[in-house]
């Protein structure tokens, strides 16, 4: 079974529409709990996440960790969306590997421009990854970015919407 973390700041809609995206994967029984990591959200994350049957953890997905219950952790960014079926190829990599994993972006999203406006964001096609090794990661980084940033990955034969860039804040 797979606990599902999602590292927020002041992105409820995003949270919703990958919360909804996980909904298959809950009745299935392949998701396990989902947790929210909040670092410091000022609008309704708080809310959306209770309402959604979420464990709320005022923290970055170092923290999440330490409270994950399953056995592999599915890291992703609020926004992104899990394309229909991803549930099997999980099942089967979590069943057969060790090793971490990042799902494909959905064909429809693989233009030019988003590519060029996505940046680099490790966590853009989510990721996949063991309990353990998350563990030993987030002791030298805290957040779920820096804990996927530069980790040698499979790639997933399931898809995923690629959560929209978040516009940077002027100085």
């Amino acid at each position: 079974m797979l606990s599902v973390l999602i590292e927020t700041l002041n992105d409820e809609e995003g949270l919703a529409r990958t919360l909804a995206s996980l909904v298959g994967g809950a009745v299935e029984g392949v998701v396990r709990e989902v947790i929210v990591c909040d670092t410091g959200s000022t609008d309704q994350t708080h809310r959306v996440a209770e309402h959604a049957g979420c464990l709320y953890v005022a923290g970055t997905t170092a923290l999440g960790i330490g409270q994950a219950k399953g056995d592999w952790l599915l890291l992703l960014e609020p926004g992104a969306r899990l394309v229909e079926g991803w549930t099997d190829e999980v099942v089967a990599h979590t069943a057969r590997q060790t090793m971490a994993a990042r799902f494909s972006p959905a064909r429809g999203s693989r233009t030019f421009l988003s590519r060029v406006f996505a940046g680099n964001r490790a966590l853009a096609e989510g990721m996949l990854i063991n309990r353990r090794q998350a563990s030993t990661l987030s002791k030298n980084a805290g957040s779920g970015e820096a804990i996927a940033r530069g980790l040698a990955t499979r790639r997933l034969d399931a898809e995923i919407w690629v959560a929209p860039p978040k516009p940077r804040k002027s100085r």
